[in-house]
């Protein structure tokens, strides 16, 4: 039965080839550094271009992680999409795979459905999977998907599914939102933020850590506050931080991160985004880069 996940996780991102395909090699390269930084797996996120793939393609890389020995109990793949049978392939594939979680997004094309909808959609995929070792983590981030959790529809879930539902990925951006959920005191409900600035607030407040896209880049120095949030100098490490993750945010976050991977490690492959979305300028790339050398920012052992 998979263990409750907690800590710093990162939404992975992805590579892709010259012809915009998915880059199994690189990725698995990117992940074992990133399980050495003590940073688990949330492979499929928004920063991972999660919605610009087929489900065949995640599957594949899925099988292409596994079969390299990356470490399943560290993983939690996002699964949800718009279709509830894609939800259910992908879903059931990662339980296969003996995978610790999954990171659900609500079906999100229809805007304004109710609470009751979105509860029947859960329902359904998980009577579909029809697994006991199927954990979902719910993920809640409105600013994109414009559908989201309520905390009444929480609890719901919750009571009706104790075994499955057992978290949260809250992206919302609003610290009140979180603590309101923290305030509940879901039992054993783990309580993740979607960024490193909200995570000593939320580790204060009995949270369960935090899967943000600057793990990608920054994974070690995130997991250092994830284990020394209760020292003296906890405020200092998260300021310096949230000075390294704004940094990234002057930019559009996802070619950022992919830039940062290439400036670093030397491998310019990185760069790379499929369309819609566009690859940071040189001149842009090398900006960025001054601003992070110059808080001493570095990666160490990135390949």
């Amino acid at each position: 039965m998979p263990n409750r996940l907690s800590g710093v996780l990162s939404p992975v991102i992805t590579p892709f080839t010259d012809t915009l395909m998915p880059d199994a090699a690189r990725l698995i390269t990117q992940c074992q550094w990133l399980l050495s930084q003590n940073v688990g797996l949330a492979v499929f996120g928004t920063n991972s271009e999660a919605n610009s793939m087929s489900v065949g393609e995640k599957i594949e890389l899925l099988d292409r992680l596994v079969e390299s020995g990356i470490d399943t109990n560290r993983m939690m793949p996002g699964t949800g999409c718009c279709a509830s049978t894609d939800t259910v392939d992908l879903t059931a594939h990662a339980v296969k795979l003996g995978c610790a979680g999954t990171l659900m997004l609500p079906p999100f094309y229809y805007k304004g459905v109710s609470d009751d909808g979105i509860y029947a959609n859960f329902a359904d995929v998980i009577e579909r999977v029809g697994s006991s070792d199927l954990r979902i983590y719910l993920y809640h981030i409105p600013p994109i998907a414009q559908v989201g959790f309520t905390p009444e529809l929480i609890e719901r879930l919750i009571t009706d599914y104790p075994d499955t539902i057992v978290g949260i990925k809250d992206s919302s951006g609003d610290w009140d939102n979180t603590q309101a959920m923290l305030d509940r005191r879901w039992d054993n409900f783990r309580i993740f933020v979607g960024s490193e600035s909200f995570l000593l607030e939320n580790m204060r407040n009995g949270g369960a850590g935090c899967i943000s896209a600057t793990a990608n880049v920054n994974p070690a120095a995130i997991d250092h506050l994830y284990e020394h949030w209760q020292t003296d100098n906890a405020d200092a490490i998260q300021q310096k931080l949230d000075d390294i993750r704004d940094a990234v945010m002057a930019y559009p976050m996802i070619a950022a991160l992919k830039a940062t991977v290439a400036e670093f490690s030397g491998d310019n492959a990185w760069r790379k985004v499929r369309p819609p979305l566009v690859s940071l300028s040189r001149n842009q790339s090398s900006t960025l880069s001054e601003s992070l050398r110059g808080q001493g920012f570095e990666m160490p052992g990135l390949t």
